[in-house]
Formats: C-alpha cells, structure tokens, sequence
C-alpha cells in the first residue's frame, strides 16, 4: 500500500489538548453510529465498545439489553420483548429507542460511577438533512452529552486512515456502511464533493434474502443472509468459487430445509446494488474538478467500512475505473478511529467539526 495511506499525524504540528484539573470527572467519548454497529473511543483509552446496534424492549418501551445482547435476542423474541434497530439507511429512525441505546452503551464503558459526558463527538453522514442533524445532536445532548460535535463520516474515516486532510492534496474515500455508502473528495479540511447513496450492508442482506424466497423458496432472517454475505459473497468472480450449506423454511409446505449455496449465486443477488455503489463512485469522479482527479489518478480510491471487505469489490472497482483502490486496514473501524483523533485534538481539528 503506498506510503501516503500509512503516514502518522505528527504531534509536533499541532497543539494537544489541555489537560484540565477536573478532567478525572468526565469521560469525553468519539462515536461511529452506525445502522449496522454503533462504535465508541474513549478519549485516552481508545476504542472500548464495538456492538451491534440493535436495543431489546419489554412492553412497557423499557430497554432489556443493548447491543450484543440485544442482537443474539434478535428474531428470537416472544411478545414480551421486541427487538429494535433505532437507525435506519445512517440516519436516527426511531429518537427514543436511538437515546436509549445511546445511554445504555455509554453506562457500558463508564469504568467511574461518579464521570459524567462532557464532549462528545458523532459521525453522521454527509448526505443527512439539517433535521436529521439536530435529530443526531438531540439524541447525544438527551443521553448526557454537554458539547456535541457532528462530522462528517468520510472526513472521519479521511482521518482515522492516517491522510492530513488539512493538505491541499485531494483524497477520495468511499466508506461502505451498513445503512449508507457515502463518496467524498476530501481537500483543505473540507468535502470539495460528495455522495450520500442509501445502500449498503444491510441493502445487500435484503438482496439475499429476496434471492433465496424467489429462486429457492427457502425463507431466511438477516442473520443467516449477514452471514451468508460474510462468508462467501463476493463483487467479482473468484479465483476458487466457495459453497455453504444454509437453513432456512420452506415456503412451500413450511418446514424447516437446508439448501447448498454457491458464491456464485451469491454474487448474482447481490449484483444490482453493487453495481449501484460502483456507479455512484464512476459518477463522483465526473464532478470531481480536474485538479483533484490527477491527485486521485497518483493516490487511488480508499475504501473504509465493513463493505470493503466484501471479496474482489475493489478488484471490480479498479477494472471500472482504472484507479489503483486500497482497502484501509482494519476498514470496520476507521471511522471511529478519525472521530477519536478529532476528540483528542479539537482545536487542530476545529474546522472539520459542525
């Protein structure tokens, strides 16, 4: 991987964050909300909770469990207890749930009874509407949070991958999510352009699901297609196609049946909303100014978000394009990773923060 992707934030060029006397009282935290994983850095600690970001909920709208918890509860309740996912395509979809589930993570990694959230940083996605915004920051504000930053999730992956986005040097980043997969051109701390498109992980999970009902009769949840998705999916043919044996019901007479899948089959339902996500990154780089695009033609595309890990999509995207294409390492947390370094460093960090 070049060199450009893997270059450290020199602390020399910049001011680190005062230590106060009281500081022992609050614990400031960075926050990927994410539809398919909510992620959380504490500052000084870095990343202490990476869960699922579902809430379990008695009758009475009282939260049950949160995260882990909630998720293995998830299409296994009774009709005491449903299961909800409080986001929806990166945005909140449901504000009370979203604050409980908020609340319970944070009590999650709270090691002091007595701290208390004074600064909190939260990634949202670039395409959201101001009253999903003030949606985000009420839900952050509710949950305990006395200053709430909101930044953009490609600058935050730009950040959390190592890039100076302060540099006058134009970057492009695709994160794939769960909810949204968001293109950005990023120079001089700012977005130049970007491209919010609705779709992602949990898209390609529907896609599945809808392959096995129309072309096997064979009835699956969202957690065999995530898993499903995981193993053997992939964006292009592989070297050696892979199989599974999955379980689901029969739509026919109703009983429970397994059936063989091939990556093949895989790749097939979920071609139309990757091809999707490519043309959206063939149509970024269109209105990218001329400039900007010669430092993408040197630099390549990065991928960050747990999409990237879908097999041979950056192989897709480069015989698309014509651009070398980099997976970030470790992609499912970059994002967070840049929403903690902005937490560490506001001041350096100040413009690229709403």
């Amino acid at each position: 991987m070049s060199d450009v992707y893997t270059q450290t934030k020199k602390s020399t060029s910049k001011n680190q964050t005062k230590k106060g006397l009281f500081d022992f009282l609050y614990t400031d935290i960075a926050i990927d909300l994410g539809t398919a994983n909510t992620l959380i850095y504490s500052r000084d600690q870095g990343i202490v909770l990476n869960e699922p970001s579902i809430v379990a909920l008695n009758t009475q709208n009282d939260p049950v469990a949160t995260g882990h918890e909630a998720q293995l509860m998830h299409e296994k309740t009774h009709r005491n207890i449903r299961t909800v996912r409080p986001l929806r395509d990166g945005v909140i979809a449901d504000f009370e749930v979203a604050e409980q589930m908020i609340r319970g993570m944070i009590k999650k990694v709270k090691v002091k009874w007595y701290s208390s959230t004074r600064q909190m940083v939260v990634c949202v996605p670039s395409g959201i509407t101001e009253v999903e915004r003030r949606a985000v920051r009420d839900s952050a504000e509710h949950a305990g949070a006395k200053e709430v930053y909101l930044v953009d999730e490609p600058m935050a992956a730009a950040i959390g991958i190592g890039l100076d986005v302060h540099e006058p040097v134009g970057n492009m980043i695709v994160d794939i999510g769960g909810g949204t997969t968001e293109i950005a051109v990023i120079a001089l701390s700012g977005i130049v352009y970007a491209q919010s498109v609705r779709l992602g992980g949990d898209e390609l999970n529907d896609d599945i699901i809808n392959y096995f009902r129309r072309n096997h009769n064979l009835l699956i949840g969202e957690r065999t297609a995530e898993k499903i998705k995981c193993e053997i999916g992939s964006a292009a043919p592989l070297d050696e196609e892979l199989e599974m044996i999955t379980k689901g019901r029969d739509l026919v007479n109703g009983v429970p049946r397994t059936r063989q899948v091939t990556s093949k089959d895989v790749r097939e339902a979920i071609s139309e909303s990757v091809n999707t996500i490519v043309e959206s990154i063939t149509k970024s780089l269109e209105q990218t100014p001329p400039e900007l695009s010669a430092d993408i033609l040197d630099r390549g595309i990065m991928l960050t978000g747990g999409g990237a890990l879908l097999k041979n999509l950056d192989k897709l995207i480069m015989e698309t394009t014509d651009l070398p294409v980099h997976i970030a390492e470790d992609p499912l947390t970059a994002v967070v990773r840049g929403t903690g370094a902005i937490l560490e460093d506001l001041d350096y960090y100040r413009t690229v923060v709403s």
